[in-house]
């Protein structure tokens, strides 16, 4: 079939679908402009600063922004945390002492938090005599059964959600999925609840935090950073837990006082400002994209008929070397390094060789156009993001012409 053809054919098929990404990214556009005018957003927020940064305004209203948005008693937005795997591991850190016991009830964490949690001799939780146990899920679901053992045998110190599958084969968790859990595990347990909601953030017209988790983080170079944030990272959630967390980014004592920026926060305002379209952006792509391929007889998951708590779809190409071309067709679709040509290679944090196109305008920000993989059977390429759908159509027809080279 003529490609935009089958792209005219899949936008009437799914009218609904699309409409109703854009009714929950209204809404979280007002939730967002609400927030910025409860806060008294004003230009003088974006100002630098230097050295110790006790005057920073900026860094002190954006994490007051963020607690607003996800509302939370307090938040740490900053450029200071170098990655998703950064924010997080600050949180366990500062949330976690030699000799406690936390628990995954998603599974195992991903892939890049494998060192931080299990490592040996490179500052692990391990290395400081800090368990963690992960619960594998049944089929992708909570297993209940197993969750309820484990809680009315053991006592942890803190309760792990992943959000995200990452690059194990589950659904993402809905919010309604996070709130049912959370009701459940609080039969047996009082422990603070983390979600990891990297690719999750305005999926959805809720957060984990407003359904009982005590406490979200996330990268700004992903969804909540709008593809205008260069860098960072936040976490969201109950006071006490964001002093710990404090702590751990800066030095026990000084918390969030200080911290300077010597750039304009302008991007990381204007990014979550505009984060709520651009993730609506990015999930019609996604849609767009699951459609072609399971109409050309490729196993998409989750399906494009199915809700998504992310902005990740998986597609299952059976043959490695159609997974690389397609990837590499992404890639050359991109605004930029579109002569760049992405090969396999070993990715620090990453078990096996992984293969990456992101001709994005911040390096690696998965809210931009972007696919991943490990380079393993059954050749699963992991597509996400995309700034607007324009060009996630455009994209797609280069995307699909590779398929048939």
């Amino acid at each position: 079939m003529e490609t935009k053809k089958l792209i005219n054919e899949i936008e009437r098929k799914y009218a609904d679908r699309f409409r109703e990404i854009d009714e929950i990214g209204e809404v979280n556009q007002e939730k967002v402009l609400d927030a910025f005018i409860e806060c008294r957003i004003s230009a003088g927020h974006f100002a630098p600063t230097t050295g110790y940064g006790y005057d920073d305004m900026g860094r002190d209203k954006l994490s007051q922004l963020f607690a607003s948005v996800m509302r939370t008693e307090a938040a740490i937005a900053s450029p200071h945390f170098a990655s998703g795997t950064h924010t997080i591991a600050c949180a366990l850190f500062g949330l976690l002492r030699p000799g406690d016991e936390a628990v995954s009830l998603s599974g195992m964490p991903y892939d890049t938090l494998k060192n931080v949690i299990f490592g040996k001799g490179n500052g692990s939780l391990a290395d400081f005599g800090i368990k963690f146990d992960t619960i594998p899920t049944v089929c992708g679901a909570f297993d209940k059964d197993e969750i309820a053992r484990r809680l009315s045998s053991e006592k942890f110190a803190l309760i792990y959600i992943q959000r995200s599958p990452g690059y194990e084969r589950r659904k993402a968790y809905s919010v309604s999925d996070i709130k049912q859990i959370i009701k459940f595990v609080r039969e047996y347990s009082d422990a603070p609840i983390a979600v990891d909601n990297c690719y999750g953030e305005f999926v959805e017209t809720a957060e984990p935090t407003e359904v009982g988790a005590d406490l979200v983080m996330g990268s700004l170079i992903k969804n909540p950073g709008g593809a205008i944030a260069p860098t960072g990272g936040y976490i969201a959630g109950k006071e006490r837990l964001i002093k710990a967390a404090e702590a751990r980014l800066t030095a026990p004592g000084v918390g969030a006082e200080i911290g300077s920026y010597e750039h304009t926060y302008r991007m990381f305002f204007q990014g979550l400002f505009l984060a709520p379209h651009i993730v609506a952006q990015a999930r019609k792509g996604g849609l767009l994209f699951a459609a072609a391929l399971e109409e050309l007889g490729y196993t998409v998951f989750p399906p494009a008929a199915d809700k998504t708590g992310d902005i990740v779809r998986v597609a299952d190409f059976g043959d490695k070397n159609k997974m690389l071309a397609f990837c590499r067709a992404v890639q050359a679709a991109s605004p930029v390094d579109a002569c760049a040509r992405p090969d396999p290679w070993a990715m620090p944090g990453y078990d096996d060789e992984v293969i990456m196109a992101s001709g994005s305008f911040v390096q690696g920000s998965s809210i931009e156009l972007s696919a991943d993989a490990p380079v393993r059977p059954p050749y699963s390429l992991y597509i996400q993001g995309g700034m607007t759908y324009e060009h996630a159509k455009i994209a797609l027809c280069r995307c699909l012409d590779s398929l048939n080279g």
